[in-house]
């Protein structure tokens, strides 16, 4: 593209406008738009088609292979010039209202976050009473494997997801994705022996590890970018409100001890609801133009943001199109010079994220509040659970106006402060008579802090730092991360805290807190309001 500046239309939401209320966001958004010069260093961008939509080239002037996080002055470099890129703005053009609307969709998409949910926090108060009428109550190895196999199956579920949304798109995938759902809620319901449990478990496993890696990546693709933080950390409210129903659901158990079942078939329903949601609900947009099914594109388009968008957006990807010639990323286009750093950055959050000992916290959170005179196991875990629910609404309602690098510092840090006063309130003496109530307090802040940065911004954060070419496999990548991380640690804590005592634990995690504060500092870029593509072009120039 030999001209010097490049007007880039705001499509899909692409745009920069001036944000009002998020709440309001939610029920009616402005059509967006951006009027964008390139500058000389960014004049030259060809964009081109790629495996899922778009993928930012320099074509006259190349830059080195290592991209932006090839060194840390090279890293602060790009991301300057990111910032400059995105504030040479000329005007802000308002536009009509949008007569098309994503928030139907992306609720039907946060069923598969309610059962991510709910699978991980139903066994909880089951494991009891199946463990009784399997014949497993005197066999805690066994009673492991129940809880671990989950785990393992979402470790599956999440670098299958990736490629599956690649070759059948998002839509069909959550549909796949149901089958698993169902048959292994409907096993764990009906198992007579302890081996029907764990196939049914590993099967919900495979099913909710799909679903972490597309339901974050199916709302960033289809939301606008000005609430596109609010809609995306709806992912991790619903995940926890799961795990607040899976507590609801078990109130029965302590009046009928085979109420566990009905606990695990419940599970079916809103696996049949997303199947059947997602039949009404249209494919993304980059997806669809990716494939060359121009025609439902717009239509698709047309459903999510209005008909009098069409011309416009499909502008802006017919532009973005234009030379593409790469082939499809594989899994090892994932490792190459080109976009190891990047990648890297997304696995290191969620590895932060397990390090920073969230699992620990929720597991001791019973016996820190019993120590404080609260014996009602329920009790505990409502409170932990309305902590991570009212942080995660405040996050969402900040996520597009604090930013998500902002959140995720503050997050780790009261994370880190959190941590210590737990450590201190076990070992300093002086603290002896308020041990209880600091430990509750500690507890309680902690998971309020994960809740607002932590929690939610990874997920949200990954699919839009990756270019669209590796987009959905890195964030198959990632999840992967997570649930290796995720099991490792369950497997090893406890016998960690026999060794070195909880306190020690704790001041651990604390460390890491404060090290995921200094690594985010000087590697994570901000990408509140930009657009998928604008993040693409400043993170990810073509080789």
């Amino acid at each position: 593209m030999q001209a010097s500046t490049y007007v880039v239309k705001g499509g899909i939401g692409f745009g920069v406008q001036k944000r009002t209320k998020v709440l309001k966001r939610f029920v009616e958004f402005g059509k967006p738009s951006l009027g964008l010069r390139m500058t000389d260093r960014t004049a030259c961008c060809g964009l081109r088609l790629n495996s899922i939509a778009m993928e930012a080239e320099l074509t006259s002037a190349r830059l080195g292979s290592n991209g932006i996080f090839r060194s840390s002055v090279k890293s602060r470099s790009l991301k300057a010039q990111a910032s400059d890129d995105l504030e040479s703005v000329d005007s802000l053009v308002p536009q009509s209202k949008s007569s098309g609307t994503v928030l139907p969709y992306v609720g039907v998409t946060c069923l598969g976050a309610i059962l991510f949910g709910y699978h991980l926090g139903v066994v909880n108060g089951a494991l009891e009473y199946l463990a009784k009428d399997l014949g497993i109550a005197e066999n805690t190895v066994v009673q492991g494997w129940v809880v671990s196999t989950l785990l393992a199956g979402a470790t599956v579920g999440s670098f299958t997801g990736g490629a599956l949304a690649d070759k059948f798109g998002r839509t069909r995938t959550f549909q796949l994705d149901a089958i698993p759902l169902a048959i292994g809620a409907f096993l764990c319901a009906t198992a007579q022996s302890v081996q029907t449990m764990i196939i049914g478990r590993l099967l919900a496993g495979i099913g909710i590890g799909v679903t972490s890696a597309i339901v974050p990546l199916y709302i960033s693709e289809i939301s606008p970018t000005e609430i596109r933080g609010a809609l995306g950390s709806v992912n991790q409210l619903f995940i926890c409100i799961g795990i607040l129903a899976a507590l609801v659901a078990g109130l029965p158990l302590a009046g009928n001890p085979l109420w566990w079942r009905t606990m695990f078939g419940i599970a079916i329903i809103p696996s049949i609801l997303l199947a059947l949601g997602m039949a009404f609900s249209p494919e993304s947009p980059r997806w669809l133009f990716q494939q060359g099914k121009i025609l439902e594109a717009e239509k698709s388009i047309k459903t999510l943001f209005g008909k009098e968008r069409v011309a416009e957006v499909m502008h802006d990807l017919t532009a973005a199109g234009q030379g593409s010639t790469e082939p499809e990323a594989g899994w090892f286009d994932l490792f190459s010079s080109r976009y190891w750093k990047v990648v890297s950055v997304g696995a290191a959050l969620f590895l932060f994220q397990q390090l920073a000992g969230i699992n620990a916290v929720v597991y001791y959170s019973t016996s820190v509040f019993r120590s404080a005179g609260i014996a009602s196991d329920v009790a505990a875990s409502a409170l932990v659970g309305a902590a991570n629910v009212f942080g995660t609404a405040v996050a969402s309602s900040l996520m597009d106006r604090q930013g998500r690098k902002s959140l995720l510092m503050t997050s780790f840090s009261g994370m880190a402060a959190s941590m210590l006063l737990l450590s201190l309130s076990f070992t300093w003496k002086v603290l002896a008579p308020y041990s209880g109530t600091l430990a509750v307090l500690g507890t309680v802040l902690y998971v309020l802090s994960f809740s607002l940065g932590a929690g939610p911004v990874p997920a949200l954060l990954l699919p839009e730092i990756f270019a669209s070419r590796i987009r959905a496999k890195a964030v198959a990548l990632s999840l992967g991360m997570h649930w290796i991380s995720n099991f490792v640690i369950g497997l090893y804590f406890l016998s960690v805290v026999n060794k070195f005592g909880i306190s020690s634990v704790y001041l651990g995690f604390s460390t890491f807190c404060l090290l995921a504060v200094l690594y985010i500092a000087g590697n994570v870029v901000e990408t509140k309001g930009r657009s998928l593509e604008e993040i693409e072009r400043a993170l990810n120039p073509a080789v």
